[in-house]
């Protein structure tokens, strides 16, 4: 299975290697909400001899969104924003954001990568996950919708997907939808922030110390979008955060779709590896067509 997952993944890149955004827009007009100085230049590492390699993208004071559209003929009028992990700390660009983009490009998806800003800003609580995040996330839904009509979407079919730290932040966008925590600056500011739909992939710090509910910043409600939720069994980010979250949705009559494999660990993004969890691209498939997001 190992063999066959790398080759198909060895198939996919092929297809997309030559793959770009084709558009790349700031997601706030002038310099971001209560932004300090001091951050330093944007970087972009990978290490040596990682094989594939990850792009680590830091110090980000500037958010933007990367714009990945299918082709003309397969477009369906659903739009995904991915966030990307890496513990708030950093972005795993490219294996969590950009190769994301490109697969559901393959969907008939349009697949947005936001750029949001980390690390944690120096004034953030330590206890705190940064709100700077949330702001950047909370803009772009309301952005993505504003555009809707120019990028030929449906605006009732905007999704957001995040992993790890990203998946943080696309729950916390999804149960933080009626406010606006910035300062409102134009009319985009007044549309929706609700994602119509939301996918968790291995999402982490979203339960309590003692793993048996959610944190506070989570309150789930009947108005938080459907989920897909993906997890495994021996992630040391622990499978308590999805489970916890599907538990709180089906309190609230969320429709939600749980996979929790075996094994896997963490940070796997849809890359290959010896695990089924590596699948779980053809069940979030599965699912967007099964709820219409995806025709």
């Amino acid at each position: 299975m190992r063999a066959l997952s790398f080759l198909l993944f060895l198939s996919l890149s092929a297809v997309l290697s030559a793959a770009d955004p084709t558009l790349v827009i700031d997601v706030w007009p002038g310099a971001a909400p209560g932004e300090p100085s001091g951050i330093g230049p944007e970087t972009a590492e990978t290490k040596p001899g990682e094989n594939p390699p990850t792009t680590r993208v830091g110090n980000v004071t500037k958010p933007t969104l990367s714009v990945f559209r299918p082709a003309p003929d397969k477009a369906s009028g659903t739009a995904i924003i991915i966030c990307p992990g890496g513990g708030y700390n950093i972005l795993a660009w490219d294996k969590e954001g950009t190769e994301i983009a490109e697969w559901l490009n393959t969907l008939g998806v349009t697949g947005i990568v936001l750029k949001y800003r980390v690390p944690r800003r120096p004034d953030a609580p330590k206890d705190q996950h940064p709100m700077a995040a949330l702001q950047d996330a909370q803009r772009a839904i309301r952005l993505v919708r504003s555009r809707a009509a120019e990028w030929k979407l449906d605006e009732k079919k905007i999704g957001i997907l995040g992993f790890s730290a990203g998946g943080h932040l696309a729950a916390w966008a999804s149960t933080h939808h009626n406010t606006v925590d910035y300062p409102e600056i134009d009319a985009i500011d007044k549309l929706s922030g609700r994602p119509d739909f939301t996918c968790l992939i291995y999402p982490a710090y979203l339960v309590t110390k003692d793993q048996t509910a959610l944190t506070p910043q989570m309150p789930v409600t009947a108005e938080t979008p459907p989920m897909f939720l993906v997890h495994a069994y021996d992630d040391g980010v622990t499978a308590d955060s999805s489970v916890q979250m599907f538990l709180a949705l089906k309190r609230n009559k969320v429709s939600a779709e749980l996979h929790v494999y075996s094994k896997g660990g963490h940070g796997y993004g849809m890359r290959p590896g010896p695990n089924v969890v590596v699948t779980w691209p053809k069940r979030c498939e599965e699912w967007l067509r099964a709820s219409q997001w995806v025709p």
